[in-house]
């Protein structure tokens, strides 16, 4: 094609600068505008500002702009999975004097059920790592609405300093599917507190936005089975067999009056799962040996369906004190089974020749008359030696 121009006319030369819209004239160097400038925009936390920048000084421009770029927002993909979900406001308090982790569930905010209409609602918590029954823990549900108040305390027994440093709160808002006939559907929403931040014997609350359930892939030996999701909610595994199964609360006191050993059971926490249906029918058994007394063996009544039994029973070993500081008590945990040979569940061994917390404990005991003390003790995996 032919150039048609006059002759001496000469094309303008655009710039790279102009063509990209950018202002470059002598003076002050003003911001970039945002397309947000031009546009209405809903700020949730600030007054909108409308600004027209092309009849403003540079000044009131860089003034306009400066709240929009300070704003701090949510990312919008973060506010699809979290804030979208609800918030949850609850109180955690560590009760070190009495070995106890005190969970307040006060209320939920804004849910979000995947059904519409009203929703009835309880809050499930679980301490991992862990077996998942072992420290579970619910409160009662809420029908009815979306923003249910529980103002309920969910404690767990046996919580130690160790337990604080290592363990997460993991806390989930779920659906009661039974209440009106549905199908067990996943958490509204879930979240987790990393519990090593806890001050001892000091509350504290929060108000945390609800996330989505995490999900992890299952290994792909299980990926064949027939009618099996490729994925399950996360579950961390048990850190080791002999620390997971499961502790026990014992009180020991050698009384003057009596002449004997007083030895109490209270209860026991976090309890390995023994039954198909997650659970165990614990009992304890009591042995001294040797004994010269007429009975050395004694054992709590059954507790159904639970792996945080609670006892309250005491027994008396008569004998001087010379006797008993050669003595060795076995105190061992079992799942009760009718018609089969019950399952161990684990077991402590206290004497003069034991180590840490149980060598104390027995010292402290026969070193002080009428003297009652209580302390928590981890079971072993290993069922006592001795001989009936």
């Amino acid at each position: 094609m032919e150039d048609t121009a006059p002759e001496g006319w000469r094309r303008p030369r655009v710039s790279m600068q102009e063509h990209m819209a950018i202002d470059v004239s002598p003076g002050p160097i003003r911001p970039i505008h945002l397309i947000s400038d031009y546009f209405p925009h809903f700020y949730p936390f600030a007054e909108p500002v409308r600004c027209t920048p092309d009849l403003l000084p540079a000044t009131a421009t860089a003034n306009c702009s400066i709240p929009q770029l300070q704003l701090d927002q949510e990312p919008e993909a973060d506010s699809d999975d979290s804030t979208a979900l609800g918030t949850l406001e609850f109180t955690l308090l560590f009760d070190a004097d009495n070995s106890a982790l005190h969970c307040t569930a006060h209320r939920a905010k804004g849910l979000k059920p995947p059904a519409t209409g009203s929703v009835d609602t309880y809050v499930k918590a679980n301490l991992l790592p862990g077996a998942s029954k072992a420290s579970q823990l619910r409160t009662r549900t809420v029908r009815g609405t979306r923003e249910p108040v529980w103002e309920e305390t969910l404690t767990y027994h046996g919580f130690t300093r160790q337990d604080a440093g290592r363990k997460t709160l993991r806390l989930c808002v779920c659906e009661d599917p039974r209440l009106r006939r549905r199908r067990r559907a996943p958490p509204l929403g879930e979240l987790r507190v990393p519990l090593r931040k806890l001050v001892p014997n000091r509350a504290r609350s929060f108000d945390i936005c609800l996330e989505k359930r995490r999900l992890t892939k299952r290994p792909k030996s299980l990926d064949t089975a027939r009618g099996m999701s490729l994925y399950e909610e996360e579950e961390v595994e048990a850190e080791k067999a002999g620390e997971e199964r499961g502790r026990i609360l014992l009180s020991l006191c050698y009384t003057s009056q009596r002449g004997g050993l007083l030895v109490g059971v209270l209860r026991c926490a976090h309890l390995a799962p023994m039954d198909a249906n997650g659970y165990s029918d614990p009992f304890v058994r009591l042995f001294l040996h040797p004994n010269s007394g007429k009975k050395s063996k004694y054992k709590t009544s059954v507790r159904r369906k639970t792996l945080n039994p609670e006892f309250n029973e005491e027994f008396f070993y008569a004998g001087p004190r010379e006797e008993l500081a050669k003595a060795v008590l076995l105190v061992s945990v079992w799942d009760y089974d009718l018609g089969t040979a019950d399952d161990f569940i684990g077991g402590v061994q206290l004497s003069s020749q034991a180590s840490g917390e149980r060598l104390h404990h027995w010292r402290e005991c026969l070193g002080r008359s009428d003297h009652r003390l209580e302390l928590w003790h981890p079971l072993d995996g290993v069922a006592p030696q001795l001989g009936d």
